[in-house]
């Protein structure tokens, strides 16, 4: 009997979440036929049967968390009846790469390494929950594998209260330089109140959180409860951009092979922008401001599950064509569920799409630890002033919402202005 693990999705992931099965017990699946889905705290992935045969129990059932390396279903293969148990070279890696919790707290508890703390270890995402919740682990019950405490009972001690806030941070805060020790990092409000949460009554749906919609959910908390928000809008004339888009999306189409959209055109306008700006391309570091180097832009697409934001690298570098296919890989690697970590990471400023649903104007949560997000609504004809006449012009809402701490409004609207100008004058 073949036994499939639970796989790494990446180097600090140690544990994952069973999203969906795609097979039933009983049911045959044929070698890399997708198995089931796995979600963690930073991406989706459809995960391939490793093995060819039938399926026979199911050991992880749906919503259930649990580290990297469990065995999680086991496949009787074809024409394989006395096969000691096997697992693929990648489950291996993962087998000789993550012991198991007990092995890992005993052999590490003399250790003072990171992600220790009081002799227990404990994965990047349960620290990370422990910091922003001011939770002490040590007061929590694990209900993981070996009593291990998941990211899912840090949450749940937070939404229910029933766990104090540690009084000594220092075991799951991040290092402090011995100059900025006595105070404290600039613009970080702590929650004064605890969430209010709604409760179902007996006609009501309670919807399952997938893993992606609970680090939605966090993100955006800790986005607008730690970043000091602010927003300026401008309209940018488009007609003749869209004239230019028309007469030439066919030809690019045919020549390219994906759709000339604005949405890449808006990408190398903000990317111009940029090197007129710099300051736009940074991020707030606690005690000074981080000025990005690489232009990388994060580009937001909506899938079934919410919201991802892959990255185009050093988006200032391509061509319009290059920007168009990047952003068109993206979103199909994004609507199958094969984004990898390399393709979340390292984002500089975000470009969201809202026009594509037909919004006219929206106000965007920043993507921290980004300084800047900038949407673009959709092109509307309205009458409009020109040389003092009334035309009818194809008019297009610019909005962008920034980090008060990183940009001042002057700054942030010489910005969007020079995106204006830029599409406004793009043939």
């Amino acid at each position: 009997m073949a036994q499939v693990r639970m796989p790494q999705l990446g180097e600090t992931v140690t544990e994952g979440t069973v999203g969906r099965w795609l097979k039933k017990p009983g049911e045959l699946i044929a070698k890399y036929e997708p198995l089931l889905e796995v979600e963690t705290d930073k991406v989706a992935s459809e995960i391939p049967s490793p093995f060819g045969g039938t399926l026979t129990s199911i050991m992880v059932e749906e919503g259930q968390t649990v580290a990297v390396g469990t065995i999680v279903c086991e496949i009787a293969e074809t024409g394989a009846a006395a096969l000691k148990p096997a697992m693929s070279a990648a489950a291996s890696a993962v087998q000789t790469q993550a012991p198991s919790s007990t092995q890992s707290s005993t052999s590490t508890a003399p250790r003072s390494a990171a992600g220790v703390a009081n002799g227990v270890r404990y994965s990047p995402a349960v620290r990370k929950l422990a910091r922003e919740h001011q939770i002490d682990l040590s007061n929590l019950s694990g209900t993981g594998r070996g009593g291990r405490v998941t990211a899912r009972d840090v949450t749940v001690a937070a939404q229910s209260g029933a766990v104090a806030p540690t009084s000594d941070t220092r075991t799951f805060a991040q290092p402090v330089h011995a100059a900025t020790a006595a105070t404290a990092p600039i613009g970080v409000p702590r929650q004064a109140h605890a969430p209010i949460e709604a409760h179902a009554g007996d006609e009501d749906t309670v919807i399952r959180l997938s893993q992606m919609r609970k680090t939605i959910a966090e993100r955006m908390v800790q986005a607008v409860t730690s970043i000091p928000h602010a927003w300026c809008m401008m309209e940018a004339d488009v007609t003749e951009l869209s004239r230019w888009r028309d007469r030439e999306k066919a030809a690019f189409k045919a020549r390219e092979g994906v759709n000339l959209t604005y949405l890449p055109i808006v990408v190398q306008a903000v990317c111009r922008a940029i090197k007129e700006h710099p300051l736009v391309n940074s991020a707030w570091g606690g005690d000074h401001i981080i000025q990005r180097k690489h232009i990388n832009v994060g580009i937001a697409i909506d899938v079934e599950e919410g919201l991802v934001v892959p990255v185009v690298r050093d988006a200032d570098r391509l061509s319009l064509a290059g920007l168009a296919q990047s952003i068109s890989e993206l979103v199909e690697k994004a609507r199958k569920r094969r984004l990898t970590l390399p393709d979340l990471a390292d984002g500089t400023i975000t470009v969201d799409n809202t026009g594509a649903l037909g919004n006219v104007l929206s106000v965007p949560i920043i993507n921290p630890p980004q300084a800047a997000i900038i949407t673009l609504e959709a092109v509307v004809k309205r009458p409009w002033v020109v040389n003092d006449a009334i035309a009818i012009r194809s008019i297009m809402n610019l909005c962008l919402c920034l980090d008060h701490r990183v940009l001042d409004g002057a700054v942030a609207s010489r910005f969007l202005g020079s995106v204006k100008k830029m599409l406004e004058s793009y043939t």
